[in-house]
């Protein structure tokens, strides 16, 4: 397994008001999430990034509005109301 090592200054948690591993699990996290969201990584491999089970990953992705399916939650409402015009119409 490789390594990342980022330097960041004190002043980071304090103005965060986080421990350091609360800091470096959320970075990883975010990381993650970054990754996954820009289409460079699957859940799974993103999921191994921020050191969660991919289960958990794919719910950590509803706290940035962003779905394990690839769409916007915005695609997903606009696809529901399609839905439920052709319904209508039938």
């Amino acid at each position: 397994m490789n390594t990342l090592n980022i330097k960041y200054p004190p002043e980071i948690l304090w103005a965060l008001q986080q421990e350091p591993k609360e800091f470096e699990r959320e970075a990883r996290i975010l990381l993650a999430v970054k990754l996954y969201e820009s289409g460079k990584l699957t859940t799974g491999l993103a999921a191994k990034i921020a050191d969660v089970p991919r289960v958990t990953f794919i719910f950590l992705l509803s706290q940035y509005a962003l779905s394990p399916f690839g769409e916007t939650a915005k695609d997903i409402s606009k696809d529901l109301k399609y839905a439920r015009q052709a319904h209508r119409r039938q």
